[in-house]
């Protein structure tokens, strides 16, 4: 079912309950009003018949006829019946007999006025006193009027209902296509939109709404979206070429390298010479594949449920160092809490340990030989700053906001072996974990990489 048909029916829904509502309101206070008339009518008519009857001296039944039609208006089906205190029928208007149980009787004396059913009539008993004794009065009638008066309305009601919810219907559907034609218009401004052409945007003018409508601000969405899907696109493609490039040089200098090779008869140191050649490439082409395999790893869905006690992860880090360079790795852990549950985090080992070693190994291949790069860790509250410092080569203000894209290089480390997946590999994991990855740097000074993780321990720094 249509959005449109299902406002309409949902409206006409709520419509035709309220509106029933309100007719069959309508309806019981007429029908009470009707049944409160009705009783008053047969409460006069008895009365008046007590007064004439008891009062006059006991009128014959000749003379009330007589008087009831001259004076009063007759009831359909009309009974008036008189009983004395022992229950004796003493006068019957309309000669019509109809004996009531003593039940019905003692009741009426019991409570001096009692409105019974009398087969089809409405009836009234009246304990009435007089001189003479002690009467008992009945009127009863059929409210003849009064049915065809609510059969009447019932039918009109009927009948503004019915044609009141096919007005309603039409109008209902008349309202929700006009009040869905800007979603209509949007719909299609979005499905003309392909992959092709994500730089396209919803025209928020065109949607006909106030600048604070739900549909405007669902226009805008969908333009940060296209946005987001737009540098996704752009981020991916980027990726693509620049990784395709980064695989292609090793392997074009592996296979020239063997081609130069296999061209003529070479002496064995020079074979090894070219093999050694070839397998620094491959080396390379390895390290470029398994850091694209941890960039694409560090996107998707990792679980997180390791403990990870951030001191000794340094450490680990810092055995993996190449030995020969291991010694100019320094670690600072300053003052450690006395829990250390607040050194720990939940998260996956070996990612964590990727990215420390990632900011280690470009703090030391962008130092000169001599310098130290120092590891500090820091915890203070629910957090653990880790910085790795080195003073190094820099880099540049302008080149700065730029490193953390994929293959990206700065101009003054091209001589130096790499890849530039490091450092977008180490905030990408530093991201999926919660946490922030920040670079501070100046040119010729040295770089500061500084890594916040939220710990999971209950203990203070």
């Amino acid at each position: 079912m249509t959005i449109r048909n299902r406002l309409t029916w949902l409206f006409l829904g709520v419509v035709a309950v309220l509106l029933g509502s309100v007719l069959a309101v309508v309806f019981v206070l007429q029908f009470t009003a009707s049944q409160r008339e009705f009783r008053q009518r047969l409460r006069e008519r008895a009365q008046v018949t007590s007064y004439i009857y008891l009062e006059k001296d006991e009128m014959r039944a000749s003379a009330f006829r007589d008087f009831e039609k001259k004076y009063l208006q007759s009831l359909s089906n009309e009974i008036l019946q008189v009983y004395d205190a022992s229950g004796r029928v003493r006068f019957v208007a309309e000669d019509e007999r109809v004996r009531l149980s003593d039940e019905v009787l003692a009741r009426i004396v019991l409570s001096r006025e009692v409105y019974f059913k009398l087969g089809m009539r409405q009836a009234i008993g009246i304990f009435y006193q007089d001189n003479q004794g002690d009467y008992i009065i009945v009127a009863a009638a059929e409210n003849v009027y009064g049915k065809r008066r609510l059969q009447s309305l019932a039918t009109i009601m009927g009948v503004i209902f019915v044609v009141s919810l096919l007005v309603i219907y039409a109008m209902g559907r008349g309202f929700a296509g006009r009040a869905l034609a800007p979603i209509a218009d949007l719909n299609d401004q979005v499905d003309r939109i392909t992959a092709q052409d994500l730089h396209r945007r919803v025209d928020e003018g065109n949607l006909r709404t106030s600048e604070r409508d739900d549909l405007t601000r669902l226009a805008r969405t969908f333009n940060r979206l296209l946005e987001r899907l737009e540098t996704s696109f752009e981020g991916q493609r980027n990726f693509v070429r620049d990784a395709s490039h980064e695989l292609r040089t090793p392997l074009t200098a592996s296979i020239g390298e063997l081609q130069v090779l296999l061209a003529r008869e070479r002496t064995p140191e020079a074979y090894r010479e070219g093999a050694a050649s070839v397998l620094i490439e491959l080396q390379q082409l390895k390290s470029l594949i398994n850091s694209l395999l941890d960039l694409a790893q560090a996107g998707g869905n990792v679980a997180l449920t390791e403990d990870v006690r951030l001191d000794e992860l340094l450490w680990e880090v810092r055995e993996a160092v190449t030995p020969a360079l291991r010694s100019r790795v320094q670690i600072d852990l300053g003052e450690l809490p006395a829990d250390p549950a607040a050194l720990e985090i939940k998260g996956h080992r070996a990612l964590l340990a990727r990215a420390l070693g990632n900011l280690v190994d470009n703090a030391l291949k962008y130092s000169p030989a001599e310098q130290r790069v120092t590891i500090s860790l820091r915890c203070q509250g629910h957090a653990c700053r880790i910085r790795v410092a080195d003073t190094g080569l820099g880099i540049s203000p302008e080149e700065l906001p730029h490193i953390f894209q994929p293959f990206f290089r700065a101009g003054n480390v091209r001589g130096v072996i790499g890849h530039g997946v490091g450092l977008p590999l180490a905030r990408r994991i530093a991201e999926l974990h919660g946490g922030t990855l920040a670079l501070r740097s100046e040119l010729g000074r040295g770089t500061v990489a500084e890594l916040l993780l939220e710990h999971t321990g209950e203990g203070r720094g």
